[in-house]
């Protein structure tokens, strides 16, 4: 082989690891990163009331097997009217693009659905309150001292962006109190939603939080 031989088979050889390498990074990086949501999506999840697991379908979009008090990370789908299937119930929904929205099953009742505006700073937390009970309630600190969001109407919604801070607060109706809840401790750019559900004095209010991907 000639010495112009070597040289054209050893630039062809690197060309091809190099091309080969590349090709593995590119397939790391998409299985490293999530897929972009397109634009003009909408998304949506599945937040479960009720005491056994619960499943729902909208569109394209499955959210399987959801825990008793807990959700569904966000699905994306093109915006649009669907009929939302959540366990037996069928629910017609209209989803707008660059929207959020919580899919509620609850136990013995009616499915809903909760809009769920974005929040986008990353210095401070947004505490939220979905109050879907049928009373007004107030969230405060658990000695009743300082309100943290102000009185939420049934079926209202009430938000507040706070520094990141990890609390103990509690539920009021008035000055009465109705509920403690569990300490919940917030992260710079986290939303934190309150979901209260049930009637008169069998609220039952459950910190949701995005789920932790494994």
């Amino acid at each position: 082989m000639t010495r112009l031989n070597r040289k054209h088979h050893l630039a062809l050889g690197l060309s091809l690891l190099l091309g080969f390498v590349g090709s593995q990074a590119q397939a790391g990086d998409g299985a490293l990163y999530e897929a972009v949501a397109p634009k003009g999506s909408t998304f949506v999840r599945l937040y479960n009331a009720g005491n056994q697991e619960a499943s729902a379908s909208v569109g394209s979009v499955s959210l399987e097997d959801v825990s008793p008090l807990a959700s569904s990370a966000f699905e994306y789908l093109p915006a649009g009217q669907y009929s939302a299937r959540i366990g037996s119930q069928s629910l017609p929904v209209n989803l707008a693009a660059e929207h959020y929205y919580t899919l509620v099953a609850q136990a013995g009742g009616a499915p809903l659905l909760v809009e769920e505006p974005a929040f986008k700073s990353k210095q401070k937390a947004l505490l939220r309150v979905q109050n879907l009970s049928d009373k007004p309630l107030t969230l405060k600190t658990a000695d009743g001292k300082t309100e943290v969001v102000k009185s939420v109407a049934p079926k209202g919604r009430g938000d507040r962006e706070i520094n990141p801070v990890k609390a103990n607060l509690a539920l009021f109706d008035g000055e009465r109190k109705v509920a403690d809840l569990k300490p919940i401790s917030l992260a710079r750019g986290e939303i934190v939603c309150l979901y209260v559900t049930g009637s008169a004095n069998q609220i039952n209010p459950v910190w949701v939080k995005p789920p932790v991907k494994e």
